[in-house]
């Protein structure tokens, strides 16, 4: 394969539900797989990430894109990042370049949003993009219990043509540490992505 060049590029937004982990994962689990990856990190969400996690990110985009360079190892170029009002980014129009999305972990003021197409920042419109260009749409909420406006959105998203994956991983894979159960969720959004991976055998493999 050309190394000058990247498999096309993911979405990725992390916002302020708790699961921060899930965002940060895939985002190296992409990175691995030689795609592009175009990153979002709402506000609440770097405040998850520092309570969360040991992880300093940055909030201005530029610096950002370093930090999770560095973290991921990440070859130049390879990760780009965009503020929340950057209304120039090529994930704020259907004429921009395609991509799938993935907000991970999705909180339910997001799922809201995206629901009713409110389109109050850039991750509201990349996801608003996705659902009307019928592009790949996966949502990832953390959230317990859910309530019937939870739930109400889930399945108007899923009528929509969204996935929604909820960040629920599963033991029969017998995990031994926090990084397997984190691994089995962004196992889950490689497949719906068709994205080929080694963190979790398939089922009969």
């Amino acid at each position: 394969m050309d190394k000058t060049a990247f498999r096309p590029p993911v979405t990725v937004a992390i916002t302020g539900a708790s699961g921060a982990q899930y965002g940060l994962r895939l985002i190296e689990a992409l990175v691995a797989a030689d795609h592009a990856v175009w990153v979002m990190i709402s506000k609440a969400a770097h405040l998850v990430i520092d309570t969360e996690t040991d992880a300093a990110l940055p909030a201005r985009p530029e610096r950002l894109a370093a930090a999770l360079t560095e973290r991921c190892g990440a070859r130049a170029g390879q990760i780009r990042c965009f503020g929340r009002e950057d209304w120039m980014a090529p994930v704020a129009s259907g004429s921009g370049a395609p991509s799938a999305m993935v907000i991970c972990p999705c909180s339910t003021g997001t799922l809201s949003a995206v629901a009713t197409g409110a389109s109050n920042n850039l991750i509201e419109r990349a996801a608003d993009v996705a659902l009307k260009e019928r592009r790949k749409l996966i949502l990832v909420p953390r959230e317990t219990p859910l309530s019937a406006i939870h739930l109400e959105h889930m399945l108007s998203l899923t009528r929509m043509g969204a996935v929604i994956l909820p960040a629920a991983p599963g033991f029969y894979h017998r995990p031994v540490s926090v990084d397997d159960l984190i691994d089995f969720i962004v196992a889950r959004i490689l497949n719906q992505l068709a994205i080929e991976h080694r963190l979790l055998p398939r089922w009969g493999e």
